[in-house]
């Protein structure tokens, strides 16, 4: 027998647009021979509904959408994700629609309740397998963290499975693929279950889905890989219960799936949000520069306005590698003096500011100045503005409140400056776009004569070393210290990162690549006296 592979891009809360999307997916399997559809996780409704879970009207709508959708089901079998009320109870579920009905139901057994994940927040556990013949071949469900520990993935063998198929939406970060393998290859050890791995593709809000679906034997040999980040529909041929190899589709490099993820967080953040387009400040410098290639190759040029925005200490340089970029790309591009308005907050401040000395005040207001003319370009004319900053900025807060932290997505909050500088010679690789000097030149927020970011903080390598083993490898000081960084360094991050909770809190949400972002996954107290000194 034939089966299908629906790597869909599921539009949150869109019930008929979603099933419609499963419908045309299943004519096509059809089409092909497929007896069988598998689609992924909450592909109904889409993944994750959050506290759309804690409203009975959004399960009275999920229901009846999936009564809807099992009644125009004919000729083939389709497995759909969706919430599921039963006995007051509410589940994450999948069904088998087949011949107009809804023939079996099945509840995820295992609730993720870490990282980004709160499942046991909407939703029950349930604990019976599900089992069902298709052709001679005997399938079980199961659905995404069900297969990262081995009871539901036993029970379906107990039952009288031959192949398990898992419905994911299984988020991307850094690497992520590498372990989906390695949880899958324990199921099929233990249990001899072929394995059909259906994700998720696409953005949603701050998580991206990368799709990457597969299929392992009972051997546990990969023998189907479909595309990575975008929708794709794979066949899968079972004979005498065994899988036939098939299309293996290369997965993508570090820096290309890092790319491609941020590229796919801005076109659906975008698009599912209706904005017209998007507008950023243009500042000559590495990190403005990436996150306008990012939105150029994302959204196509005549979707995106660059706008250089000079200050009394803008180098020339700045604005020529500017200029430069925006006529490469192709895309809208405008220069707005900045001093007028810098000379007139100076004079309406310079009584209460006499006797001081000029510092991050000063500063600051360039920023804001900056921040407050783009707001005011995006309500007239309705384009969502991007931020620029990264995390390693955020991390210790070497960005301003209504500065360059105004703005609706933050393309590089979770990018750090080492690899700002990897993506941005990775997309000069593939052509070039990004200005040579733009990426040779010391980095600098050009908000006084001569400055550079190191004058503020540690050399990056060191910078994003301390954060990576802090922030994402929840490392102690003691611990990171032990690791070769200097304890004055360590300790200086660290204090940083601890005091700069609130600005944090304020951000844009962004696209989330490593396994610990500043998103759904970072949740600390911006009033606390608790400082790591174990």
């Amino acid at each position: 027998m034939k089966l299908a592979v629906a790597q869909i891009n599921c539009m949150l809360g869109d019930l008929a647009g979603n099933a419609a999307k499963i419908l045309s997916c299943a004519d096509r399997a059809s089409q092909h021979g497929a007896a069988l559809l598998l689609t992924p996780e909450l592909s109904l409704c889409g993944y994750s509904p959050e506290d759309l879970l804690l409203r009975e009207g959004f399960y009275r709508a999920c229901n009846h959408a999936l009564f809807d959708l099992a009644q125009k089901v004919r000729g083939i079998a389709v497995v759909v994700g969706h919430p599921h009320e039963a006995g007051g109870k509410h589940y994450n579920a999948a069904s088998v629609l087949r011949d107009g009905r809804i023939v079996a139901t099945y509840h995820k057994h295992v609730l993720p309740n870490y990282s980004v994940f709160d499942e046991e927040r909407y939703f029950e556990r349930g604990a019976a397998p599900c089992v069902f013949e298709l052709e001679g071949t005997r399938f079980a469900l199961g659905i995404c963290a069900d297969i990262w520990q081995e009871h539901a993935a036993q029970r379906a063998l107990e039952a009288g499975a031959q192949v398990l198929l898992a419905l994911n939406a299984s988020p991307y970060h850094i690497d992520k693929q590498v372990s989906r393998y390695e949880a899958v290859r324990d199921r099929v050890g233990e249990t001899g279950l072929a394995v059909i791995y259906a994700n998720l593709v696409g953005g949603q809000d701050e998580l991206v889905f990368d799709g990457a679906s597969f299929a392992m034997d009972a051997r546990g040999k990969l023998t189907h890989q479909f595309a990575s980040f975008e929708e794709a529909l794979g066949l899968i041929e079972i004979r005498n219960g065994q899988m036939l190899a098939g299309e293996i589709e290369p997965a993508p490099k570090h820096a290309d799936s890092i790319y491609r993820a941020l590229c796919l967080g801005v076109k659906d953040y975008v698009g599912k949000n209706r904005f017209p387009g998007v507008l950023l400040g243009l500042s000559g410098g590495i990190d403005s520069a990436l996150t306008l290639a990012v939105a150029a190759d994302a959204l196509g040029a005549d979707k995106v306005h660059a706008v250089m925005m000079p200050s009394p200490y803008t180098a020339q340089i700045s604005l020529d590698d500017a200029r430069e970029m925006a006529a490469i790309l192709g895309i809208r591009y405008d220069e707005l003096d900045i001093c007028p308005a810098f000379d007139a907050y100076l004079s309406t401040l310079s009584q209460p500011f006499a006797g001081t000395v000029p510092d991050t005040a000063e500063e600051n207001i360039q920023a804001r100045i900056r921040g407050n003319l783009l707001m005011a370009l995006s309500n007239k004319f309705g384009s969502l503005v991007l931020t620029t900053g990264n995390k390693s900025e955020m991390t210790v807060g070497y960005c301003t409140l209504y500065g360059d932290m105004a703005g609706g997505f933050a393309v590089l909050k979770d990018v750090s400056k080492t690899w700002v500088y990897r993506l941005a010679n990775y997309r000069n690789s593939l052509g070039r776009v990004i200005p040579e000097r733009i990426i040779t030149r010391p980095p600098s927020a050009e908000l006084r004569p001569g400055q550079t970011d190191q004058d503020s903080l540690p050399p990056y390598d060191v910078l994003d070393g301390i954060m990576a083993c802090y922030v994402e490898m929840n490392l102690s000081i003691a611990e990171i210290i032990a690791r070769g960084y200097a304890e004055k360094d360590v300790r200086r991050v660290v204090k940083l990162i601890r005091i700069n909770e609130y600005k944090r809190r304020q951000s844009p949400v962004g696209v989330r690549i490593t396994d610990r972002s500043f998103g759904k996954d970072w949740r600390y107290p911006i009033t606390a006296r608790y400082q790591d000194d174990f």
